[in-house]
């Protein structure tokens, strides 16, 4: 038993387990060796054992690491997206249901942006990307602006103590005002000026001196629009309201005969609803670039071109927001000049400046005025006096300028007039405006288009355009001695000082001369 078992070596054992191949091992049989195996270790192997990987470096590990936090979000998004999609904003959901209405109405108002987009780009994905662009562009202007050393510092507003005289309207509000130039008992002429946008009582005609008033014995009356410096807000003004606040301060004040009214840029519209509708008070008009309604609908293909084709971008967006959206208006006003800080003309009025227009605000006579001017106006600190101001300038005033042009109105209406008509002259008089009406226009305003002095000239032919070559919308107007002495001397004449009561029975000329005046500036007209 032994031996049998020994007889089965181990090469015997190993070949009866696999198949049998023809192949006989015997104990003679041998396999062959195999050299010893070595490694033979070359000069670039030993190389790259020898040197060692150099580490990450932290600024590479937080650079991975921010680039797969990015990762997980915008997957995030994704994934909130889609379940957005398919759970809120479907057409059943109650969302969708309550707000998809108001919504819609939105969308609709504001789909005239939609024309600013390149045609190529859906505006779903393209508003949110430009209102992210536009907060992270705002807010590295914000962090630049903090650490500029070279920007000048930003005068903050002041708020002064009230110091304005007021009287009381017959609606129970009242009116702040301010009088400079000679008593009411001995002012030859009274003159009434109602300040523009972002201005208050304090500007009347800026820098005029009291000398020269006293000259001409002129009385200046200016006086806050409601809402403005330290007049109260009316609850639902509009341009018929604003003609008779100006009529009843000229009565408080005591200006019992006929009076002057001077309009500046866009308190020039004060000065026109005067005209329409207080007419038998007024002796005469001046205005000094002034502005109408950009919308007026007589205006003609030329006049809207050039009106709407020489304004800036900006004061576009401003006229189209008055006129649609008006609330959006406080969100800008906020933003600028009710911020708390002082900010250059130009920019918190949309406009450009011409040469002279530089030069003068660029002097500190100017910017020591314009910031004292500012602060009354918005005393208040509210938006509301502002848009209403902005809306008025571009809404239906209720009348046309065309109405101011003197013109015979005949009565014939009715059956009794018309039969009268047939046997004598029908009655007719007078209608219009009919007093002097001076206007002067820089040539290189920048505010105030050429299309709209263009208008005025069309449709009031009787007034006087005095053209001004090289002036600006403020260079003629603010501190300019010799054009303020220009202004009186068309408007007043040789100066004759002060009234004396005891020689001068009046203020003004008669009714003859003041309809033969207009005759005779006629043929002076540039």
């Amino acid at each position: 038993m032994a031996q049998v078992r020994g007889a089965n070596t181990w090469r015997e054992e190993l070949a009866s387990l696999v198949e049998d191949a023809g192949i006989m091992y015997t104990e003679e049989t041998s396999f062959p060796t195999l050299p010893p195996f070595t490694v033979e270790k070359s000069t670039a192997v030993t190389e790259i054992d020898h040197e060692t990987e150099p580490p990450e470096t932290l600024k590479e590990q937080v650079k991975e690491f921010l680039k797969s936090w990015c990762e997980m979000i915008l997957e995030l998004g994704r994934g909130c997206r889609d379940i957005l999609q398919q759970t809120v904003v479907t057409e059943d959901s109650f969302i969708v249901q309550k707000l998809g209405g108001p919504v819609a109405k939105v969308s609709s108002r504001l789909s005239f942006l939609n024309e600013f987009l390149p045609e190529d780009r859906d505006p779903i994905h393209a508003w949110p990307v430009i209102f992210l662009v536009l907060i992270l562009a705002l807010s590295a202007l914000n962090l630049n602006g903090g650490h500029d050393g070279l920007a000048p510092p930003v005068k903050k507003v002041l708020v002064h103590p009230p110091s304005a005289s007021r009287i009381q309207l017959p609606d129970g509000r009242h009116l702040a005002y301010r009088e400079i130039g000679v008593p009411g008992n001995k002012a030859r002429f009274s003159l009434i000026s109602p300040h523009s946008f972002l201005s208050s009582r304090l500007a009347g005609i800026p820098g005029v001196k009291t000398s020269l008033l006293e000259e001409f014995g002129v009385r200046l009356v200016s006086y806050d629009l409601p809402g403005f410096g330290e007049s109260d807000p009316h609850p639902s003004r509009n341009l018929n309201s604003s003609a008779f606040d100006m009529l009843h301060l000229a009565e408080a004040v005591g200006v019992n005969d006929k009076f002057w009214v001077l309009g500046y840029s866009s308190g020039s519209m004060h000065a026109w609803a005067a005209l329409r509708h207080v007419s038998h008070k007024i002796a005469g008009a001046a205005m000094v670039a002034p502005m109408i309604n950009p919308y007026e609908p007589s205006l003609t293909k030329e006049e809207s071109r050039s009106i709407w084709g020489e304004s800036l971008p900006r004061r576009k967006l401003m006229y189209y927001l008055a006129r649609r959206l008006p609330k959006l208006l406080s969100f800008f006003y906020r933003w600028s000049f009710l911020s708390g800080k002082h900010g250059r003309i130009e920019k918190w009025m949309s406009v450009s400046l011409g040469r002279r227009d530089e030069i003068l605000i660029e002097g500190a006579t100017f910017e020591d005025f314009w910031h004292r001017d500012v602060e009354e106006s918005i005393r208040q600190g509210n938006t509301k006096p502002f848009i209403e101001e902005a809306v008025l300038q571009v809404s239906n005033w209720g009348f046309s300028l065309a109405n101011l042009q003197v013109q015979r109105k005949c009565y014939t209406n009715g059956i009794l007039p018309w039969l009268k008509s047939l046997y004598s002259q029908a009655e007719c008089e007078l209608g219009g405006f009919l007093g002097p009406i001076h206007i002067w226009q820089g040539m290189d305003d920048q505010a105030v288009p050429q299309g709209m002095l263009d208008h005025i000239s069309r449709v009031l032919p009787g007034a006087t355009i005095h053209q001004l070559p090289n002036e600006g919308h403020f260079s003629f107007f603010f501190f300019c001695d010799e054009c303020h002495r220009q202004i009186f001397s068309t408007l007043f004449g040789s100066p004759q000082g002060p009234l004396n009561q005891a020689m001068d029975g009046g203020e003004i000329p008669s009714e003859r001369e003041m309809e033969e005046q207009p005759l005779a500036t006629d043929s002076t007209k540039n």
